[in-house]
């Protein structure tokens, strides 16, 4: 049967509390679970709007002010009917209602905020929020025992709000609701709140640092938004430390990661919107510097971060969710605070590397090859952690030398070509002709830092062809090293590989079967006349703009060949080799 709104209407205008809640109750049960509408109905359900916020400015029975907020959550899903409610007022009675509320003086502006107010308001906006706010503080769940059913209610009109309307994001900024979310979070510890309020102010929280650039500065400025968000994420997780920068899940000291109980499910739902918010306020860290104050509490942050690495949820698929949120945010940390990834002690059970320990480490580096594998949306799922293990390789020995024995351990098949294979290196190497720029950049950068940017290590490892690009692009072609600064290491190469080093053809990385020479038999004279004719098939090519000839400079880089180019060769087509001595260290890092 379908629902008579016209009916629900005039029930609410006769202003009667007992038929208003009979009326509300109806139209809520029937529309609880939809989530779109018929534009027939528009004007309708607007003018319902209205009428529900005009008894939200009431004295209210629990009942009856519990259906008008679960109505306006209904009405709210709708952005095309989202009028009533975008006004100050407005958003300013259900703030108070969702208990986050802060004090900040009336400005003028704050009248014509919204194009086509809520009826009654008219030129008088700023008394009629203001009489609104008298009304509402009466009955709004601001005591001792707050309802949290209505402050649920309230939290989801308002993130329903954000989530469909400008209008609304920038009256929320300027109602301040971000303080008064901040302080409730400040509660914490506080068994007070139930799961279901901490979540929708988190969630409140994530969209107005996500829509709003200036919210997400002042959570992470005024607010001590870092601080205050990990001390959220360390009361979720229930963490103790046991000592300086070193985390432990409170009552289950000592105990090996892989053999603690999975986090709870509400657990690792709050865990992930408080990385998502941290992920939002973080977003410049990388891109400026951080006193010693901030870089305390990153590392503090870090340490948080590695633990939720090594947690486990309820779940493979919510467990590999939380993981890349918690990637996510590490990438976002300053490169000098991701040391907190090695300093726990090496206990029984843990992976061990030159006295350090990799379980952070190798952790990440599992992870980042079940993304490689899946092979869904890399750009999205695989950069972050290839990043993060690129840069953390970049300033961290321990950590390069780790990735290293296992990315690219010595060199030992020199027959298969280097993007063939299902080792994590020939994964990763086919990555570096991936038609994605961003895959193939970052993929080759990871190898190279690896490498220690070392052009003929990169070369050997890849293959010419499959480095040209980063090396073209690093000015590198003519090789040498780029400007990285790593220590030395000792000389690996396996017997296997100096055996047939001689053989190798650098440009696909493998021994091949020789090949009949096409010019044998050729004289001298004739090799001379197919280059010539080449060189004019070239010339015509790029005449017709067909083709765009390059040549290596002495720089390095790659650059156009003019006509005045093209003569030179066709008049010295034989000409030696300018490309210097290569004097790089064939040693080998581990």
């Amino acid at each position: 049967m379908k629902m008579d709104l016209n009916a629900i209407i005039e029930q609410m205008e006769t202003g009667d509390q007992d038929s208003a809640l009979t009326a509300l109750q109806s139209y809520n049960k029937e529309m609880n679970q939809c989530f779109t509408f018929s534009k027939e109905e528009e004007q309708d359900r607007e003018h319902l709007g209205e009428l529900v916020l005009g008894f939200l400015n009431r004295d209210l029975q629990p009942s009856c002010l519990l259906a008008c907020l679960e109505t306006v959550r209904i009405l709210s899903r709708d952005k095309h009917c989202l009028d009533p409610f975008i006004s100050r007022s407005a958003m300013l009675t259900l703030a108070r209602y969702a208990g986050i509320v802060v004090d900040i003086p009336a400005t003028p502006a704050h009248s014509h905020l919204v194009e086509g107010q809520v009826e009654g308001e008219g030129g008088d906006g700023e008394e009629a929020a203001e009489g609104s706010s008298e009304t509402v503080k009466e009955s709004s769940p601001h005591s001792e025992n707050p309802d949290q059913e209505v402050i649920v209610e309230a939290l989801k009109s308002i993130c329903n709000i954000l989530l469909h309307n400008e209008t609304g994001q920038v009256v929320a900024a300027d109602l301040q609701l971000i303080k008064g979310v901040a302080e409730r979070m400040k509660q914490c510890h506080d068994p007070t709140w139930n799961h279901e309020v901490r979540f929708f102010d988190l969630r409140l929280t994530f969209l107005l640092t996500a829509l709003r650039v200036d919210v997400r500065a002042q959570l992470a400025r005024e607010l001590h938004g870092i601080s205050l968000l990990g001390n959220q994420l360390d009361a979720t997780l229930g963490l103790c430390w046991p000592d300086t920068l070193e985390t432990a899940r409170a009552g289950f000291e000592g105990i090996p990661p892989e053999e603690l109980p999975p986090l709870s499910r509400q657990q690792t739902e709050l865990a992930m919107e408080i990385l998502k918010i941290l992920f939002n306020i973080t977003f410049d860290t990388t891109r400026r510097k951080v006193d010693e104050e901030e870089a305390a509490e990153y590392r503090h942050l870090g340490a948080i971060l590695r633990h939720c690495l090594t947690s486990h949820a309820d779940g493979d698929e919510r467990t590999e969710e939380f993981h890349s949120h918690t990637v996510n945010l590490l990438g976002n940390l300053p490169l000098a605070c991701l040391d907190v990834l090695l300093m726990p002690k090496v206990q029984q059970g843990s992976i061990e590397y030159m006295g350090v320990n990799m379980d952070a480490v190798h952790m990440l580096l599992e992870f980042m090859e079940r993304k490689l594998d899946r092979g869904h949306k890399l750009k999205e799922t695989l950069l972050p952690s290839l990043n993060l293990l690129t840069e953390s390789a970049r300033i961290h020995r321990e950590t390069r030398k780790f990735l290293r024995s296992k990315v690219l351990p010595p060199l030992r098949d020199v027959t298969n070509r280097p993007e063939v294979g299902n080792a994590l290196r020939n994964k990763i190497v086919r990555l570096m002709t991936h038609i994605d720029t961003d895959v193939k950049d970052y993929a080759a950068e990871f190898l190279f830092v690896l490498c220690k940017e070392n052009v003929s290590r990169f070369i050997k490892y890849t293959g010419y062809g499959n480095a040209a690009g980063l090396l073209a692009a690093r000015g590198l072609l003519r090789g040498g090293r780029d400007s990285g600064i790593y220590s030395e290491d000792e000389d690996s190469e396996t017997e296997e590989y100096r055996e047939a080093k001689a053989l190798i053809n650098p440009i696909t990385g493998v021994v091949e079967e020789e090949q009949p020479n096409p010019m044998e038999g050729m004289t001298e004279e004739q090799k001379e006349y197919e280059a010539m004719k080449l060189i004019s098939m070239f010339d015509r090519l790029s005449r017709s703009n067909v083709i765009q000839p390059m040549q290596l400079s002495m720089d390095g880089k790659m650059r156009e060949m003019t006509q005045e180019d093209m003569k030179k060769v066709t008049h010295n087509p034989l000409f030696p080799s300018q490309e210097p001595a290569n004097s790089d260290s064939e040693e080998e890092a581990q």
